[in-house]
């Protein structure tokens, strides 16, 4: 099986898709944060010192998409119309964070969905670290994506 970022002499290299036409994409990606009940209810309350962190986690997770081009060496910079970050509080006390990128590209925008809730995911840490030093961020996936030539939803992604 050929590889799409590894040139015929085993070295790295950035796929060309000026071939590609450019049609419209979508990704959605999920980050999963625990923390212990005081982190939780300080973000539920807005009450941390350093602030308002699921409003400060939703700007990081968008600039972070903005920035996935610079981050990933092998990934395309791309002209992102669209991305949006939110949250839910799962029955379990996870935070589940998700995002959404779509662009007009020859390439698809599931690296900066996923970019997004992991920053997004990060800025929660960060914020609550000196609640909780036992914060986990987990299952960063993607769950759908479509344009181009692979569409998949999330039980298609194993």
């Amino acid at each position: 099986m050929k590889l799409s970022h590894v040139a015929t002499d085993g070295s790295v290299a950035m796929v060309d898709v000026s071939g590609k036409p450019v049609t419209s994409r979508f990704a959605k990606a999920q980050a999963l944060v625990r923390m212990n009940d005081a982190a939780r209810t300080a973000i539920r309350d807005a009450t941390l010192a350093k602030g308002d962190a699921l409003v400060a986690a939703q700007i990081a997770g968008i600039l972070a998409a903005k920035q996935t081009g610079v981050l990933i060496p092998l990934a395309h910079p791309l002209p992102l119309t669209s991305v949006d970050v939110g949250f839910e509080w799962r029955a379990d006390g996870a935070l589940a964070i998700e995002a959404a990128a779509r662009t007009d590209a020859q390439t698809g925008v599931e690296m900066e969905a996923m970019m997004a809730v992991t920053v997004a995911a990060l800025t929660i840490y960060d914020m609550t670290k000196a609640l909780d030093r036992q914060i986990t961020v987990e299952s960063i996936r993607l769950l759908e994506k479509t344009g181009g030539s692979f569409d998949c939803a999330q039980d298609d992604i194993a």
